[in-house]
């Protein structure tokens, strides 16, 4: 499929026009099929720079939140709607951070990972369940552009085309498969769940730092990540852009001494210029002086089991009841045809093996299984395989 059925439609980008979007959305009927186009890897953060929508009756839109910031009133006439999404978890966060909240959903990814598809992708489902090929060259580009060239518009609005006619069809195979109501659950539980809280401590992810052991080094990395951190955000870059990780993780195991020293590492040389030099030697410079006290520690304060690999040392039991948990999972998820972190969750197994209830019974395990956010559905399913595997290791 090259071209939308009803061509390309204009981008929504003043309220007037966006009144006209929201009255004709309100009238339309059946689902609605929502997506969002980011800037990853172009802008700081993950706002939404295009969003399409497609339903019965109103045909395809094309909104430039950017213009139009402000897209609650669309959220509101669409309340009570199911709206269709690919990888949900995705998009919801910058539709949220626009007003745009979906009481209940339908999540054709997720979908195809119940019913057992090898190749979730948005292209491989149409593909392989409706039999159209979409073209897929525009995911990457940076949307921010305006403005936005034709054919990523063209693209966008394929995006949203046959979305509906793909959560039909998933519909019906998951009900084959007796899998519905599961699938159900699951839309409901991303429905319903919060927003993340923000990570604590993100520094900590930034790639390589598995090669930074010294406090000291630590402290480096963190220096330097805020002080980009904060150039991203105020030029609205991605913090790519303006330092690779990369080249933080090479400043903290060097520790440079002045700013010819760090220009000689990569990352800092060419292009790099004086001033931005001395900002980040600054910043290394800040974490040569701190106190002991004021280092950061090693690793994360861990809030749940130890890793896996430390169990044998630190309690052979439970070693042996993850053991046995996890075979007992591989088995049912390929009996039911499906991944198995979508059967349960690996940290929930971990947890309950970790920790398995004082009195081992099938309601007691099923407690457990619930209290660590499993669906009715994952409870039923899992709790004769934790059962099982907690009184072989008991």
């Amino acid at each position: 499929m090259l071209e939308p059925r009803d061509g390309i439609p204009p981008v929504i980008a003043d309220e007037a026009s966006l009144a006209e979007v929201i009255a004709a959305f309100a009238s339309g009927t059946g689902p609605v099929a929502v997506d969002a186009e980011r800037a990853s890897g172009y802008r700081y953060g993950q706002r939404a720079y295009l969003v399409q929508l497609r339903r019965e009756g109103a045909g395809t839109a094309l909104i430039d939140p950017i213009a139009c910031p402000d897209l609650s009133g669309l959220g509101e006439a669409l309340s009570g709607t199911e709206w269709v999404l690919h990888a949900a978890t995705q998009d919801l966060p910058c539709l949220r951070e626009i007003g745009m909240v979906p009481t209940r959903l339908f999540d054709t990814e997720l979908a195809g990972r119940l019913a057992g598809f090898p190749r979730v992708g948005l292209g491989a489902m149409v593909e392989n369940v409706l039999g159209y090929v979409l073209e897929k060259g525009h995911s990457a580009v940076d949307w921010s552009t305006r403005p936005l060239p034709e054919p990523w518009l063209r693209y966008a609005a394929l995006d949203v085309e046959l979305l509906v006619d793909l959560r039909d069809a998933l519909e019906k195979e998951l009900d084959r498969q007796g899998k519905l109501q599961w699938a159900r659950q699951e839309f409901d539980a991303i429905a319903s769940a919060p927003p993340p809280e923000p990570r604590k401590e993100p520094w900590r992810r930034t790639s390589g730092m598995h090669k930074v052991r010294r406090r000291r080094q630590m402290a480096v990395v963190r220096e330097l990540w805020l002080t980009r951190d904060r150039i991203a955000q105020r030029r609205d870059v991605s913090p790519g852009k303006v330092l690779s990780d990369a080249a933080i993780v090479e400043a903290a195991l060097a520790m440079p001494a002045d700013t010819r020293a760090l220009a000689a590492l990569n990352g800092f040389g060419q292009r790099v210029s004086r001033r931005q030099l001395e900002q980040w030697q600054a910043a290394v410079d800040r974490a040569r002086a701190l106190s002991e006290s004021r280092l950061p520690q090693p690793g994360q304060p861990v809030t749940g089991p130890p890793p896996p690999r430390a169990w044998a040392d630190k309690d052979p039991a439970a070693a042996a009841r993850l053991t046995a948990a996890k075979a007992g999972v591989t088995k049912l998820a390929e009996q039911l045809n499906m991944p198995q972190e979508n059967l349960i969750t690996p940290d929930t197994v971990r947890r309950v093996c970790w920790e398995p209830p004082a009195v081992v019974t099938a309601d007691s395990v099923a407690a457990a299984l619930t209290s660590h956010g499993a669906r009715p559905w994952q409870v039923e399913l899992v709790t004769p395989v934790l059962l099982e595997a907690l009184a072989k290791s008991a």
